[in-house]
């Protein structure tokens, strides 16, 4: 269950992972649907798209159960509810102003809800040996499956980012149908407030998250955000499991987006995405000095305010920076700045374009990702695929993705990127020195590139990895 699935629907890292786990674990033998709101225009991407059923009150309005398949042959469910999901404007999660939709507790209990009753028996004839929930939107599932009074399927939960918990005032408990019983402290109630992550962090069987260093990091009182208590009690049940990628979608020999598809055996022609970035953005076209890139929400969380503290050691190497991405209205209005003071050095996009997002991870040399914490990331992936070395802070995901390029990783040959620590501007600038220097050195940075584009990222390890979490709970159940 997730809020969003790519190709569908997508804000986020979260529905590429929703939609490549599920085809990663059908070789496994794992018969997997997605259920996904149907937001405008998700049904038409379907084919054999038909009603399974009808769900006369669905939180306000009539709704129901739709079922189809994607090009790429995903099994979806779509839970079709127009007064929740059919919004002409504004996003998945947010209106037209930027905000919270206002209905936003009842959208995703909607969601929940029929999560739960498909899980039940209840809804469909298909029901689930294990129901798996991604993140705060579908976490209120295990709280119907806790209250229901017939047998429920095991569940697990996948944080995606402890930092989005689903909070709502407690005045709205009544309008979720639940018993005040699950409003208690051991339920969802949460700092005066209530709660959708604790439902599931609270009832659900199993618990991952996107990384090994993240799962470690969330035990803390400075990166739990409020739930390091909780977790720490139910620290037997979560494991930490690296994200993969969807291969096939990200593939710099058969990217349909790039000038000149490449690959670790025709690296050379990496030269011309670069190029051709440089034209498109209107760089300098330059192959003397590294291009960096930037594709994020432009954000404190993720790193870009120190980013722009260490600029002065990015133009004092001659480099150059391609920024795409939205975000904080102070941070995007200095990049674009920046793109203004220092045309032909420096280029900000704002916004998300994914076949440009194809184009940056081809043209740019390296690709900056300096967050504060980072679950897994995604980003650094792609740029390990495309041949372009992450220079990445050592937290979370990022610490389990990229290998330093160290004298001794060097000597050995791992090398596959640049981490820094502390997360700060100063040590973010010497990281990105210390790239400038290894660029300047071409057969040094071309194995670390091969290296990097040789590395096991796909989904193989953790479709693995999830299958034995369902075996357990099938096998305890």
């Amino acid at each position: 269950m997730t809020s969003e699935c790519y190709p569908l629907v997508k804000t986020g890292g979260l529905a590429d992972v929703a939609g490549a786990l599920p085809l990663a674990l059908q070789p496994l033998g794992v018969d997997t649907k997605v259920l996904l709101p149907a937001y405008p225009g998700v049904r038409d991407q379907l084919t054999g798209a038909r009603k399974l059923a009808t769900l006369p009150d669905l939180f306000g309005g009539p709704g129901g159960l739709v079922s189809g398949t994607t090009a790429d042959g995903l099994h979806v469910l779509l839970v079709d509810a127009p007064h929740l999901f059919a919004r002409k404007t504004g996003g998945p999660y947010l209106g037209p102003d930027g905000l919270d939709w206002p209905d936003n507790h009842l959208r995703f209990a909607a969601l929940s809800w029929v999560g739960a009753q498909i899980a039940l028996g209840e809804v469909g004839t298909w029901r689930p040996d294990v129901v798996h929930l991604h993140d705060w939107q579908t976490a209120l599932t295990a709280a119907y499956l806790h209250t229901a009074k017939a047998p429920a399927p095991p569940s697990l939960l996948t944080i995606h980012n402890l930092a989005f918990q689903g909070v709502f005032p407690m005045a709205l408990a009544d309008t979720l149908r639940l018993p005040k019983t699950a409003f208690d402290y051991d339920g969802l109630e949460y700092w005066g407030n209530l709660s959708f992550l604790k439902a599931g962090v609270q009832w659900c069987d199993r618990l991952t998250t996107v990384s090994p260093t993240y799962a470690r990091e969330i035990l803390t009182h400075d990166q739990g955000m409020g739930f390091d208590g909780l977790l720490r009690a139910r620290a037997n049940t979560l494991t930490g499991i690296v994200n993969g990628i969807d291969e096939a979608v990200w593939n710099p020999a058969t990217d349909p987006y790039l000038a000149s598809p490449y690959s670790a055996r025709r690296l050379p022609s990496k030269a011309f995405d670069k190029a051709a970035l440089q034209v498109e953005l209107g760089l300098h076209v330059r192959t003397d000095v590294p291009l960096f890139c930037v594709i994020s929400r432009l954000t404190t969380q993720k790193g870009l305010d120190l980013l722009l503290d260490a600029m002065p050691a990015l133009h004092a190497r001659g480099a150059q920076l391609a920024v795409l991405g939205n975000g904080d209205a102070a941070i995007q209005d200095e990049f674009m700045r920046l793109a203004e003071t220092h045309p032909g050095q420096v280029a900000t996009t704002i916004g998300y374009h994914e076949p440009l997002s194809h184009r940056f991870q081809a043209g740019a040399d390296a690709i900056i990702v300096p967050s504060r914490f980072e679950p897994c990331g995604l980003t650094q992936l792609y740029g390990l695929r495309y041949g372009t070395l992450p220079v990445v802070a050592r937290v979370g995901g990022l610490a389990d993705t990229v290998i330093d390029a160290n004298e001794a990783a060097l000597r050995d040959g791992v090398a596959t990127g640049f981490q820094f620590s502390p997360v700060d501007a100063v040590q973010l600038g010497m990281a990105i020195d210390r790239a400038c220097t290894l660029f300047a050195d071409t057969l040094a940075w071309q194995r670390v590139q091969k290296r990097a584009m040789t590395r096991e990222v796909g989904w193989g390890i953790a479709a693995g990895a999830y299958l034995d979490q369902y075996e357990r709970l099938i096998s305890r159940r």
